[in-house]
């Protein structure tokens, strides 16, 4: 392999820039027919320099603080220096390039930092899109975070790079080393759509997790008024959009996929691509279908408020309709006039008071039978 420059520019907005470069977390699965073997790497010179034809090797590279033992990586698999900024820099968009030797693809997973079915009432749950802010969590935090993943695809070799430790491939490993399934039959090119495949089906368990809040504030919109349970759907619709974000560019990818020539496209690959698509179809469906599901939550909580405040304002009306006439005989009678014939009556102060009963009571009759409260 020939060396190449890969020479970083100086502006690059390095991920975790700042942070003191730290030893990569490095594995490999190579893999064929009939082996398969995983092995935990101290460093980047333990990396195989050659590759059997015969096997498939799957390199995984958590962390990309350490941008020496990346450039060295690079040089190794004649990687090119527009693919190591990419690798880098993850803020842009997920996307897809050939090269003459590789396909590169980057793709957005979603994980969560804790499980779901142990929750609990006061948890809160947040997005994050940059995943050292995890350090800042708190215990009653439950947290998505979104990382980007890329991947180097040649015909023997898949490398993939992580921001932090953890990925939704832990299926596939199990797939690889106990032989389930026909990935290690297939070539390299099947690992890359199964690894994707497995970043897919955590986007539908994300939408799962959300799935359960958006019941619950279904149930909760005719229950409540309190101002939080607005901020709550408001924050889920936040999630469902960053979510939507992540989605939408790889949905873009496999749509141009045939153009750009990448190693997805292959004959072999197709039927599995396709399904691929129609998954990730099928998710940001759903996706917008729960967006309009909180709008619906959101609409029937309002109603439900307009509501209420409309029974507030009915019995209000009603008591103040009742206390017109009383306060309209109460100030006759307060007046300060010296000929007023009552005044000199012993009855006429009970008969006033029974009157403004009576008044009060026929009123209260009236309202009723015209079912106004």
């Amino acid at each position: 392999m020939s060396e190449m420059n890969i020479d970083l520019p100086p502006n690059l907005p390095v991920y975790a820039e700042g942070i003191p470069a730290l030893a990569l977390g490095i594995s490999t699965i190579s893999y064929n027919s009939g082996f398969a073997e995983m092995r935990e790497l101290s460093g980047v010179d333990e990396l195989p320099q050659t590759i059997n034809n015969s096997m498939v090797l799957w390199i995984n590279i958590n962390g990309l603080n350490d941008i020496g033992s990346i450039k060295t990586i690079a040089k190794m698999y004649n990687v090119h220096s527009l693919t190591i900024e990419d690798i880098l820099n993850t803020k842009h968009l997920p996307k897809a390039e050939t090269f003459r030797d590789y396909s590169f693809i980057s793709f957005k997973s979603i994980r969560r930092e804790k499980e779901f079915h142990h929750r609990q009432a006061n948890k809160k749950r947040r997005f994050i899109l940059n995943p050292e802010k995890r350090k800042k969590q708190t215990g009653n935090d439950e947290e998505f975070f979104i990382e980007q993943i890329s991947m180097i695809i040649t015909e023997n070799v898949i490398i993939t790079f992580q921001e932090v430790p953890g990925d939704p491939f832990n299926g596939v490993r199990k797939r690889i080393l106990e032989d389930y399934g026909q990935i290690r039959r297939m070539k390299a090119s099947y690992l890359a759509y199964s690894l994707i495949d497995a970043a897919v089906d955590e986007y539908y368990l994300s939408l799962a997790h959300l799935e359960d809040d958006i019941e619950n504030f279904e149930e909760r919109a005719v229950k409540t008024s309190d101002d939080s349970f607005f901020t709550e759907i408001q924050d889920t619709k936040k999630y469902l959009l960053q979510i939507r974000h992540a989605m939408m560019p790889l949905r873009d990818i496999f749509m141009s996929a045939s153009r750009q020539d990448i190693a997805l496209t292959s004959a072999e690959l197709r039927p599995y691509m396709r399904d691929l698509r129609d998954h990730l179809d099928d998710a940001i469906a759903t996706l917008e279908n729960y967006r309009e599901w909180l709008t619906n939550i959101l609409d029937v909580n309002l109603s439900f408020l307009s509501h209420q405040m409309n029974k507030v304002m009915k019995i209000l009306a009603i008591v103040s309709s009742i206390f017109i006439p009383l306060t309209f005989i109460a100030g006759i009678y307060g007046m300060n006039f010296e000929f007023m014939p009552e005044l000199t009556k012993p009855w006429a102060y009970p008969v006033v008071l029974l009157c403004m009963g009576s008044i009060a009571t026929l009123m209260i009759i009236f309202f009723k039978i015209r079912r106004w409260f």
